[in-house]
């Protein structure tokens, strides 16, 4: 058994401390758990130009909000999965990482850019890969990534128990989209998303909130509300996530036919 669950809660805007110690303070009495946060909870989202997320984003080795939570995790015996906004050179990426009490242990770098990210961040770089914490594979997507199936499958099939996914969801869609993909491939999913408003001088976004978790066979074990801060924590049983039969002679993963899926790796 696994203890895990998300924080959902409103960013500021480029109060990178304040977020901080927002975060920090939700998780001070959670202990021994692998907490999930949104996509880009420090910085916040909607950027007024590349410049300007420039000026906010760092670089992994030399980020002192990184210090500051894997301080938090070697305090806590916590893991956490957090949105970041990653400076590597001249290129700016929206990134996941998973943190521990020894420190960074993977970054994912966004593959599927929404929007106006495509002017804001450059497109990933790192392939899809999982990560092994207490014994549980731990496979991570960011928001946009939920519109392709190809990256939950790939981690699915790198044997991924629970898919962490950090989310600045704005479609109304989203979430019931992530209850397909744990039916798809009999997965546990932890969709952190963020909520309120993102007010800014060349216009706003707003964030639909609904954290959720997602049990195999696409089990809804909880959502949190559209507009509201909100710390869950839960059980969760990997080995729900191990079993792939759908029958006693149906399994999802070896009757799978790939010969026949060629068109999917095509660019069209």
């Amino acid at each position: 058994m696994l203890r895990a669950g998300f924080f959902q809660f409103r960013p500021v805007f480029g109060k990178i401390n304040h977020n901080l110690a927002k975060v920090s303070n939700a998780l001070k009495n959670v202990h021994g758990a692998l907490i999930v946060l949104p996509e880009l909870p420090f910085t916040g989202y909607y950027f007024q130009s590349r410049e300007e997320l420039q000026m906010m984003a760092e670089e992994v080795p030399n980020s002192s909000t990184i210090a500051s939570l894997i301080a938090l995790c070697k305090e806590n015996s916590l893991h956490i999965v957090t949105g970041f906004a990653e400076k590597g050179k001249d290129r700016l990426f929206n990134s996941a990482l998973l943190i521990g009490p020894q420190g960074v242990i993977h970054t994912y770098r966004k593959l599927h850019l929404f929007d106006k990210e495509k002017i804001w961040f450059d497109a990933g770089d790192i392939p899809l890969q999982t990560q092994t914490v207490l014994g549980i594979k731990i496979g991570m997507m960011v928001c946009f990534d939920w519109i392709y199936p190809e990256v939950t499958r790939v981690l699915t099939l790198q044997g991924a128990d629970i898919i962490c996914h950090p989310s600045n969801l704005v479609l109304s869609y989203c979430q019931a989209t992530m209850i397909s993909r744990c039916i798809e491939n009999n997965i546990f999913t932890i969709t952190a998303n963020r909520f309120g408003t993102d007010k800014r001088p060349h216009g706003e976004v707003r964030f639909t909130g609904k954290s959720q978790i997602v049990a195999p066979k696409g089990k809804l074990i909880y959502r949190a509300p559209v507009q509201q801060e909100k710390l869950y924590l839960t059980e969760i049983d990997v080995a729900l996530a191990r079993e792939k039969k759908i029958t006693e002679v149906n399994d999802i993963i070896t009757d799978r036919r790939p010969g026949f899926y060629g068109q999917v790796c095509k660019k069209t």
